[in-house]
């Protein structure tokens, strides 16, 4: 009797309990959409009072007529809808307006905090960049802030074809070209790794793992991890990828090497094979070529060059920084006059 009992209290608590995952599901869901609504409101309304704002002070919102208007109408709006209106908070939405003055290209799926970090990047073609990245990766706030910083828009840049990466960034659906998803360098600042000392690549490795998320960030977007010391053998001869990923957008393998010196010819070589197996051997129906990364303390440009043949469009060789570089170190890295020039044509 107190085993029927039992099942039967089971079966009372399975009943509620399924009930209660379900409606649960149902609240999340409503308040998910409703945050989305909301936050769409409240970015087109920002953007229409940015718009006027403007267009009723002008060109210089700090002259006389500026500030006295500007005064007037927070005055009058905090004393209806409360706080949000200070003067100050006009003049952010009459930034965000001048930030993005075409309204079509205002993305409702990012937020207000996205949009007060994205008005802060002067260059317009690093703002539409950054705006539709944080679309199509789901950046949160944070993410964008770090992306802005480590200044991932010129590290795509800093690609091979400059030219027409330069011009491909303004599509909407980047085409998928090898050169147009690889920077150099990375910073991998989140492995809080210690600056000017040797650590084995054993350790980049793991700490890569352990900040798994982060890094696959900071690679971009369409990478999904695959394998970590992946094996293989030819006649005997045992070898090891330290990191495989597969990236979903270009539809191919990429095989990570890690080096913690200077980048010899012989790792060219060897990543070299390793691409060759998984052309070979790994490919699935429907994959791109893999490509390979070589991930390294420092690099001799020329030293690549001359090892790879020159058609070569499936080995990279890129540095990694494992500290937040200042703006000048990463100008110097990355030789922004290349790209001023380019921007300026």
């Amino acid at each position: 009797m107190s085993e029927i009992m039992e099942k039967d209290n089971l079966m009372n608590n399975v009943q509620p309990e399924n009930a209660y995952l379900s409606i649960r599901s149902y609240v999340i869901d409503a308040q998910k959409h409703v945050y989305s609504a909301v936050n769409a409101a409240m970015v087109t309304a920002y953007w229409n009072i940015g718009k006027a704002v403007y267009e009723v002070c002008g060109e210089n919102d700090r002259a006389a007529y500026g500030k006295q208007v500007l005064k007037y109408i927070s005055e009058r709006l905090t004393a209806e809808f409360g706080k949000g209106f200070s003067v100050q908070g006009l003049r952010n939405m009459r930034q965000f307006y001048l930030a993005f003055p075409d309204r079509s290209k205002v993305r409702e799926e990012l937020s207000w905090s996205h949009y007060r970090l994205l008005m802060c990047v002067g260059d317009e073609d690093a703002r539409m960049f950054y705006a539709e990245e944080s679309v199509k990766a789901g950046w949160s706030v944070r993410q964008l802030q770090r992306q802005i910083n480590t200044m991932f828009y010129h590290r795509i840049l800093s690609s091979k074809d400059k030219e027409s990466v330069a011009a491909e960034i303004q599509t909407s659906v980047p085409k998928p070209e090898y050169e147009k998803i690889i920077k150099d360098p990375y910073v991998l600042e989140f492995l809080d790794l210690p600056q000017n000392e040797h650590f084995y690549e054993s350790e980049l490795e793991q700490a890569l793992i352990d900040h798994l998320q982060k890094f696959l960030l900071e690679l971009g977007r369409g990478f999904s991890f695959v394998a970590r010391q992946k094996h293989f053998n030819f006649d005997g001869r045992h070898f090891y990828i330290d990191l495989v990923f597969y990236n979903y957008i270009l539809k191919c393998f990429v095989p990570i090497d890690l080096k913690t010196d200077d980048l010899a010819h012989q790792d060219v070589g060897q990543m070299q094979m390793y691409v060759n197996y998984y052309t070979r051997e790994m490919m699935n129906e429907g994959d791109n070529p893999p490509i390979g990364i070589l991930l390294c303390a420092d690099k001799s440009d020329t030293l690549v060059r001359y090892t790879l043949p020159e058609d070569n469009t499936q080995i990279y060789a890129a540095k990694y920084m494992p500290y937040m570089p200042t703006e000048e170190e990463l100008k110097r890295e990355l030789n922004l006059g290349d790209f001023e020039k380019i921007e300026g044509e």
